[in-house]
């Protein structure tokens, strides 16, 4: 529009020129009200003046979950960034927030974000089930989550959990049958686990066996043969495949004779008030609990009927908690439509341990015991956790917050390098099943 600008010959510049730089610059109805000076002249030095010191576009805000890391190192260069208690954000908190950052405790709905001016949400987790998606469309919002960003730390978790009950109850993790509930990311890597160590596993996931066909089974079957059953499924509450209570009173009594559950998905897919109940009644039955109905409160008589209970940890490594970050910030600069100026591995830090050693004679299950162990062990977790259910409810709430705003660093088992030593095919099997970087 500037190429129009013209001098007339009195050395001011002329009616068209002015008002077309103007009315570029104004709103709608000050670019009416503009138009109806037709007779109006300025001088050039008005229009150097505004050309020199053009008003700044407004600092975008982006209003983000604390505890989510690298807000700084991803985020920074597009704004002020204002950081708030996931639990604590509310509609004062996102009304003047163009961009909005989650963690799975915000539920980021109509009655969140109608009239505010976020155009875009980002949670750094793997779920969905706290994100009203059907309103971001109907609103034109766009919005990413993080697919797969944790999955890696969940399966650690996994296996750890598997260490410590089989230590409990004397058992050979190798003769046992494993069902799998929910093949997804978190879900689909264990299988790949287990599979790898060559330990016979069972998949139920009836949206993807509709989808892709495959060698799944029913979750009867699951419960019929399996020893122990670990949930990857998302949570959905309605519908034909709804999982709120998917193991429900009767289900959960239709469990093997000692079989072992654990649920590191969403807490309402196991009934707590169900499970309690069932757990006095069966002493043969075991759980592992790292997800809660009503959270931040929980059922403090069922955690201590757990042989492992968490406070919904089980995917909080370092590298799984800040890809998650790197994640919505590719996804943002993609709604951006600029390029990435900032790479995640540029700012992860080195491992402590950073490689392990075998000797090719090691038994297997010792050496898995310990390369699991020796980069996670969900019984230091347990123990913080039980220490915090003490006093009233509010304080237990808090309690299960703050072990989450200040988890420990933790890594993850495919970052670390093993060396083994001789000629040991079980070994490797093992150090390739596990994901280490064989050395």
């Amino acid at each position: 529009m500037l190429a129009m600008v013209v001098n007339d010959d009195e050395g001011c510049l002329n009616e068209r020129g002015v008002l077309a730089f103007f009315a570029s610059k104004l709103a709608p109805t000050e670019e009416r009200s503009l138009y109806k000076a037709r007779n109006a002249r300025w001088p050039t030095t008005a229009i150097s003046a505004y050309t020199a010191n053009p008003p700044k576009e407004p600092a975008m805000l982006i209003v983000a979950d604390e505890n989510i890391p690298l807000l700084d190192a991803f985020f920074e260069g597009f704004g002020e960034i204002r950081r708030v208690p996931g639990r604590s954000i509310d509609r004062a908190t996102v009304e003047q927030a163009d961009v909005l950052l989650v963690r799975s405790v915000t539920n980021v709905n109509r009655a969140l974000l109608e009239g505010s001016k976020v155009r875009f949400v980002g949670t750094c987790t793997i779920g969905t089930d706290h994100l009203d998606l059907d309103y971001f469309q109907r609103a034109g919002i766009t919005w990413s989550s993080a697919p797969g960003c944790n999955a890696r730390g969940v399966v650690d978790y996994v296996l750890g959990s598997l260490l410590t009950l089989a230590e409990i109850e004397g058992a050979d993790l190798t003769q046992r049958t494993y069902g799998v509930v929910g093949a997804g990311e978190v879900g689909g890597r264990l299988v790949k686990v287990l599979k790898g160590l060559g330990w016979k596993v069972l998949v139920c996931d009836p949206p993807r066996q509709a989808a892709e066909g495959g060698d799944y089974v029913s979750l009867e079957q699951i419960i019929e043969q399996c020893d122990v059953i670990s949930l990857h499924t998302p949570l959905k509450k309605h519908g034909a495949q709804s999982t709120w209570h998917l193991f429900d009173k009767n289900r959960l009594n239709q469990l093997k004779p000692g079989a072992w559950l654990i649920n590191a998905s969403r807490g309402p897919v196991v009934d707590n008030t169900a499970l309690r109940q069932v757990l006095l009644q069966r002493e043969d039955l075991q759980a592992v609990l790292d997800v809660w109905e009503g959270e931040p409160e929980v059922d403090v008589a069922l955690a201590e009927l757990c042989v492992l209970a968490t406070p919904h940890i089980a995917g909080y490594s370092l590298d799984g908690k800040q890809r998650g970050t790197a994640q919505i910030y590719q996804a943002y600069c993609r709604f951006l439509g600029q390029p990435e100026q900032v790479s995640l591995s540029d700012l992860l830090p080195a491992p402590w341990l950073s490689q392990v050693t075998l000797n090719g004679q090691s038994d297997p299950a010792w050496a898995l015991a310990m390369v699991c162990r020796a980069v996670y062990d969900p019984r230091r977790d347990d123990a913080d956790f039980r220490r915090s259910l003490v006093g009233n409810v509010s304080e237990q709430r808090a309690a299960f917050d703050a072990l989450r705003k200040h988890y420990p660093l933790r890594r993850e088992i495919d970052g670390l390098q093993v060396r083994v030593e001789g000629d040991s095919p079980v070994l490797h099997k093992m150090v390739a099943a596990l994901g280490a970087v064989a050395v």
